[in-house]
């Protein structure tokens, strides 16, 4: 089961950046639709970005960050990022990424049991 760690979450004052980045352990990461999840304090886990395996094809985002955050990726180097600007106090959550196990691109239809490789999370703190 390919293996994930994300890195890159920090504490930034509102409109500030940061870029997340997404490890997987094999080579097979190129073979997976990708996707970045959010889980806000006291919420459910939403999706907030995905991208087709090649990184040439599909990208969806959900419509609150549509503008200020680019998902994308590089199969050479086992890792999908995701490039965080303008960020608000309501981007606040634990970012996570995620391997789709089903092989079909969903896009914004996504729900977290398409998924079958989970990374650990990292926070993302804004402050006001």
């Amino acid at each position: 089961q390919l293996q994930l760690v994300e890195s890159g979450g920090g504490l930034v004052q509102a409109g500030g950046s940061l870029r997340l980045a997404c490890a997987a352990s094999d080579r097979t990461f190129a073979n997976y639709h990708m996707a970045w999840f959010r889980q806000p304090p006291g919420k459910e886990r939403e999706f907030v970005a995905s991208i087709w395996w090649s990184g040439v094809g599909p990208i969806d985002y959900t419509d609150s960050v549509k503008g200020r955050f680019t998902i994308s990726r590089d199969n050479a180097k086992n890792t999908m990022y995701l490039q965080m600007n303008s960020l608000k106090p309501e981007d606040t959550a634990v970012y996570y990424c995620a391997a789709d196990r089903s092989g079909l691109y969903k896009g914004r239809n996504y729900s977290l049991r398409d998924f079958g490789s989970w990374g650990q999370g990292t926070q993302v703190t804004v402050s006001a």
